[in-house]
């Protein structure tokens, strides 16, 4: 059911014109890689603020961080606190570092001492288990490792179905047992991911710190999770063009966002086999991932509830999915089907831009 794996920082080398290239700065759900240093630009905006960008490579994708405000110097030293967060918080929660709490509690089922962080998500988690009624769920880990052992050239990378029943006994998050700051799991053999919740978490705390220096206007794009405050300049909302399933560059809409968060999950970011028909959005239910949609953009006040809600409506039927959204507060979703039909929710028109 995880959107979108994410890795700590590492530094690399990635010159300006390449970085712009493969990263699509405003676009969304781009792909995943490594880190690189900050590349920096700052021009001045308007007569009273500077526009200062910088873009990196963190959580496994492309993140970068555009603030306006009347100090240049100010600008930059709030960015490089909100990089240092995202680097942080990625040390904690990754599953792909053998150091980091995550994974030692997958390593030994068990974790005393979590740091706080990682107890406030899986603590959101298992509360996103029960408002989807077990569709988003953390503990699908053991499939996704299975599925990325598959050779993608062998086409078809289905498991047997005795391998899919074997897996789904240790898969259910009411198997997570929380006391305290402890973490346990209840059968042997299971693990947890968080990559359909973190990475909008962290895109939100790196936003916190950019608020704590006084910044009122920011964008933050961590691989199509999208946190914003204030405005683009001149009140103009930020313009956010949602991705294009077919990676053709026909985005299927641009909405605007001031004070807000969006997030997509989409079949395009990671996958198995060559028709995408195995990917990293996993039915916790099933052990298999849906192929109705393409791609599902949520908007929310944060970026870990948008981040969370896109995942979960992917695995959800789309007459569930809409009912969920419309219900919620502040919320809407486009939803792009697998032959490009679009569903949106009652006040997804409100936000698009025609």
């Amino acid at each position: 059911m995880i959107r979108e794996s994410f890795q700590p920082m590492k530094q690399a080398k990635l010159d300006r014109r390449a970085f712009i290239r493969l990263s699509g700065i405003l676009g969304i759900g781009l792909a995943a890689c490594p880190i690189s240093a900050p590349l920096a630009e700052a021009v001045k905006f308007d007569n009273q603020l500077y526009k200062v960008a910088k873009s990196a490579i963190g959580m496994g994708t492309f993140v970068s961080i555009t603030v306006l405000d009347p100090s240049k110097d100010h600008a930059e030293e709030a960015i490089a606190q909100a990089f240092q967060e995202i680097e942080r918080l990625s040390k904690l929660l990754s599953r792909h570092d053998n150091e980091t709490p995550l994974s030692r509690l997958n390593e030994f089922q068990t974790l005393k001492d979590a740091p706080a962080e990682l107890l406030f998500l899986v603590k959101k988690s298992l509360q996103y288990h029960q408002v989807s009624h077990g569709f988003f769920d953390i503990t699908v880990k053991p499939v996704l490792d299975v599925l990325a052992q598959s050779p993608m050239d062998h086409g078809d990378v289905s498991l047997p179905k005795e391998t899919v029943a074997r897996l789904l006994e240790i898969v259910d998050s009411r198997l997570v047992s929380l006391d305290g700051s402890a973490i346990a799991f209840k059968r042997d053999g299971m693990g947890i991911t968080l990559d359909g919740i973190a990475k909008g978490f962290i895109v939100d705390k790196a936003i916190d710190k950019l608020m704590q220096y006084g910044i009122q206007h920011a964008l933050l794009n961590a691989g199509g999770d999208i946190r914003t405050i204030g405005y683009k300049g001149n009140n103009r909302p930020w313009k956010i063009a949602i991705e294009d399933p077919l990676k053709k560059k026909n985005y299927p809409d641009t909405i605007a966002i001031t004070n807000g968060s969006i997030a997509t999950s989409g079949n395009y970011e990671l996958f198995f086999d060559r028709e995408k028909i195995s990917h990293h959005i996993v039915n916790p239910k099933t052990g298999l991932s849906p192929v109705i949609y393409s791609s599902v953009s949520v908007t929310a006040p944060t970026a870990m509830q948008a981040d969370a809600l896109s995942t979960t409506l992917f695995l959800l039927d789309p007459t569930r999915g809409i009912r969920l959204i419309n219900a919620l507060p502040s919320c809407e979703s486009l939803i792009i089907t697998r032959n490009q039909y679009k569903i949106k929710s009652n006040g997804w028109e409100r936000i698009r831009i025609s």
